[in-house]
């Protein structure tokens, strides 16, 4: 059983072949579906919701492939459960759901007791560090941690600590598989072979991202503070940098291939947890404000959110976010947005319309859009080689990695076409700003 990364999940699921919607129905017919599944988190419920009972078990496996990639099935079965409108779920679809939230919660048992033995280790190292997404947005984003689709544990780690950090996940069996800028990414256990089905399933391999902070006065690592989570005392970035770590994550995935919609419920959750809070916002503000990125990815995201759930952001975010964003990226917002939050894995190139206009307005992006247009190397191994690896897993390392190249290159070629169409009516829109 392999480990799950956020986006090894969703490429290996793909690269056997299930990244294909179940039902062929025209895009709009599939997208007005996903729209209402997303309108039902909203209080109360639009009328127009009730459309979702009419659909045939046909429509709803084709549904469930996007709520799977999305991370929204397991809050949609929750949310049904609440407002008593599971009789409009298919025997087969409801049973489907509860058995996935069943799994859920012992995968999630299981994630966050190997999180707690990691963590034993780090504090007995005496190493400056913090959880970091997952266990950390619950309550305020995240009403039942057991919902939530979550692939890997996060740790944010002082930068003097990483090396020590790295050692003790080494003696635990992790291998470093990656370093991305200040992100290092290990795995615990991985094996090739993974489907969708696999996704909630509980199983003995793990991964963990270490994210690194400079040694520098001040640092979020100076203001963590310790949580109660699991019997034990697990230090969290404090109330502002939580919330501004999760918009920025957010942000980061819009400005990526594929968003996953649960990232936007989520962080809604947690802006209405604190919509009252004059003051959370006045600090907020003072935080980012020297930070051009923070400010306008809080403004990216909530206005997006805000234009396929409706008005939930107060006065005291929006006014220094969404109101100073520049008139082009509100344009790419209402052209792109649906697209973003609706559109099925592994995801559009559109993105890059959007990047274009953050670096005309002081954002710059962190990879070059020509090597995001043409990469110029193969993807990374999914699954590295094993020491004496028997030939069955070998093929089926070999299999799945062709799989992926085979998908990357279907999606550059296809979604290379799309944005040059794109970039040419982009340009028509902007013309008619002014």
């Amino acid at each position: 059983m392999p480990v799950l990364s956020s986006s090894d999940i969703l490429r290996e699921a793909a690269t056997l072949g299930l990244n294909s919607d179940a039902t062929p129905k025209p895009l709009r017919s599939k997208w007005a579906a996903r729209e209402e599944v997303l309108s039902i988190f909203r209080d109360p419920p639009p009328a127009r919701c009730s459309r979702l009972e009419g659909l045939s078990e046909r429509e709803w496996r084709g549904l469930l492939q996007w709520l799977d990639y999305s991370g929204l099935a397991l809050y949609f079965l929750d949310r049904m459960v609440d407002l008593e409108l599971c009789h409009w779920l298919p025997l087969s679809v409801s049973e489907r759901l509860r058995r996935n939230l069943a799994d859920n919660a012992e995968r999630t048992c299981g994630m966050f007791a190997e999180s707690a033995a990691i963590q034993l280790q780090l504090q007995g190292a005496g190493l400056s560090y913090a959880v970091l997404k997952g266990l950390s947005f619950w309550p305020c984003a995240v009403p039942k941690p057991e919902l939530r689709s979550q692939f890997d544990l996060d740790f944010l780690v002082a930068e003097q600590s990483a090396f020590e950090a790295r050692r003790i996940l080494e003696r635990r069996g992790y291998r470093l598989y990656a370093i991305s800028g200040r992100t290092w990414e290990f795995k615990l256990n991985e094996r090739p072979g993974v489907s969708l089905k696999d996704l909630y399933k509980p199983m003995p391999s793990h991964a963990v991202e270490l994210h690194l902070v400079p040694y520098a006065a001040p640092s979020p690592l100076d203001r963590v503070e310790f949580r109660p989570l699991f019997g034990m005392e697990m230090p969290v970035l404090a109330p502002l940098d939580l919330f501004l770590g999760q918009a920025l994550h957010l942000y980061k995935h819009l400005c990526g291939e594929f968003s996953r919609a649960s990232h936007l419920l989520e962080f809604r959750r947690h802006v209405l947890a604190r919509r009252e809070d004059d003051a959370f916002w006045s600090n907020l503000h003072a935080l980012a404000e020297s930070n051009e990125r923070a400010l306008m990815g809080l403004g990216v995201v909530t206005l997006l959110i805000t234009r396929v759930m409706g008005s939930f952001a107060p006065e005291a975010l929006t006014s220094w976010t969404v109101h100073r964003l520049p008139a082009s990226i509100r344009l790419w917002v209402e052209m792109y947005g649906n697209r973003a939050v609706f559109g099925s894995f592994p995801g559009t190139k559109l993105y890059l319309l959007l990047q274009r206009e953050l670096d005309a307005a002081g954002v710059p992006a962190r990879r070059s859009h020509l090597k995001a247009l043409l990469p110029s190397c193969l993807p990374p191994a999914v699954i590295k080689a094993f020491p004496n690896e028997g030939m069955p897993v070998r093929l089926s390392r070999y299999r799945m990695q062709l799989g992926l190249v085979l998908l990357r290159l279907r999606f550059h070629l296809v979604e290379g076409l799309r944005y040059a169409w794109e970039s040419y009516r982009w340009k028509q829109q902007k013309n008619r700003l002014g």
